[in-house]
């Protein structure tokens, strides 16, 4: 199944997408995606008869327009690691993103005002259907409700003020989560996909996610050793090598361009950059 977060009129919806219709979903029983991941029988729910919109008329939003936590993983692709110079890590580098930082499949990433380091970062995302404290990797993929492509924006000069990368990582529309959600038994083995990053239509990665050092089940069993997991909570697990501030000459997103990140199994996440007004 794929599940989309959009916007209906002035309200927030969400519903199944089956070829090139939205199937609405949201109502008395789902009010949010959120709460429709935390309930069992979405994965059973009847479509006939549900309001059907036509995909390409929909205003997309965040694949979860709020959610909990949002856990962000750095280094965790070696050839990344290599490229940045860094030692390999022993254990996952967490750092955490704003749920108000994010922008939608469709919409603008902002370059800031105060800078023009803006670097791109193609990602899986995994959002967490079942809560959990203290998960085994054995048990953790039973936790995840579904996948979706990630754009994790860093502002690199902000990020490299201090040892810690939060004020890089969350400037307003700096983090886009897109298309939509594909649930695991659609996606099916995390190594048979990889992600690759376009800007203006060239390859600047690509990656299996067999590379990663740490992968998903390992980082559902470290997070939720030191925090609760719950419905709707996302992990963003790390972006391959080729990004733009490691290049020679450094190669950063600037106004007018167009950058999409594409994971086999799940779609295109495509997004312009416009500067932020009053840059």
């Amino acid at each position: 199944m794929k599940l989309v977060s959009f916007v209906m009129g002035q309200q927030p919806a969400f519903g199944a997408v089956v070829g090139d219709r939205v199937h609405v979903l949201s109502g008395s029983r789902w009010p949010t995606l959120t709460e429709a991941l935390a309930d069992p029988a979405l994965a059973r729910a009847d479509l006939s008869g549900t309001v059907e919109v036509p995909l390409e008329d929909i205003r997309y939003a965040p694949v979860v327009p709020e959610p909990g936590a949002i856990f962000c993983v750095g280094m965790n692709y070696a050839n990344h690691v290599q490229e940045m110079g860094r030692p390999m890590p022993e254990k996952p580098a967490i750092f955490m993103r704003l749920a108000r930082s994010q922008v939608a499949h469709g919409e603008a990433l902002i370059l800031p005002r105060n800078s023009d380091k803006f670097d791109f970062e193609g990602e899986l995302a995994v959002v967490i259907g079942k809560p959990g404290r203290h998960i085994s990797e054995e048990n953790a993929l039973d936790h995840v409700a579904g996948y979706a492509c990630y754009n994790d924006g860093s502002v690199r000069d902000f990020q490299r003020h201090t040892i810690q990368f939060t004020a890089g990582k969350n400037f307003p529309g700096t983090g886009a989560f897109g298309p939509w959600l594909v649930t695991p038994d659609e996606f099916g083995r995390i190594e048979d996909h990889g992600v690759t990053t376009r800007l203006n239509g060239e390859v600047v990665q690509h990656s299996s996610f067999t590379d990663l050092i740490f992968g998903v089940p390992s980082l559902i069993a470290y997070m939720s050793s030191f925090s609760p997991l719950r419905t709707g909570d996302v992990i963003i697990t790390g972006t391959p090598g080729g990004v733009g501030v490691a290049r020679q000459p450094p190669l950063f997103m600037k106004a007018g361009d167009r950058v999409e990140v594409e994971i086999d199994g799940i779609g295109v996440l495509a997004n312009t950059v416009k500067a932020e007004p009053g840059a």
